[in-house]
């Protein structure tokens, strides 16, 4: 049986839609949706795509931290934005900026709305503990 390793920010989201923030499966990290939540899982930054894009990404460096694990191990990210033509530019600078000469596989898809009010941006990833970082 492969071992798993299941990562929590113990905010009640997590039990009232019953998911985790990620879960390791062998050497698979898969890193459910982040937004823009601070440490007490409160959402920040409503309406703002540059500060919303930098909190979500200093969660992914949280859950990177917690499997011992760099931004050179993600492999694969999908990016979930409202209003997609008006923040492309700002998603191409973040994603350069976050990842430097990594390249991950990436999807960006456009959508209407997320779960909160204001929530402009929600990025999801898989990390591989195999790759050399």
């Amino acid at each position: 049986m492969t071992p798993t390793d299941v990562f929590h920010y113990d905010v009640p989201a997590e039990s009232a839609f019953g998911y985790a923030q990620a879960i390791r499966s062998g050497d698979l990290i898969h890193v459910s949706g982040q937004l823009s939540l601070d440490e007490a899982g409160a959402f920040r930054h409503a309406d703002d795509f540059a500060a919303q894009l930098r909190q979500t990404y200093a969660n992914f460096d949280r859950i990177l931290d917690h499997y011992g694990i760099t931004r050179a191990h993600i492999v694969a990210q999908t990016l979930y934005v409202v209003d997609l033509r008006r923040h492309a530019e700002a998603v191409a600078a973040g994603n350069l900026a976050y990842f430097g000469e990594h390249r991950p596989a990436g999807t960006v898809v456009g959508v209407t709305e997320l779960t909160f009010p204001g929530q402009v941006v929600e990025i999801g990833f898989v990390a591989d503990a195999r790759v050399s970082g």
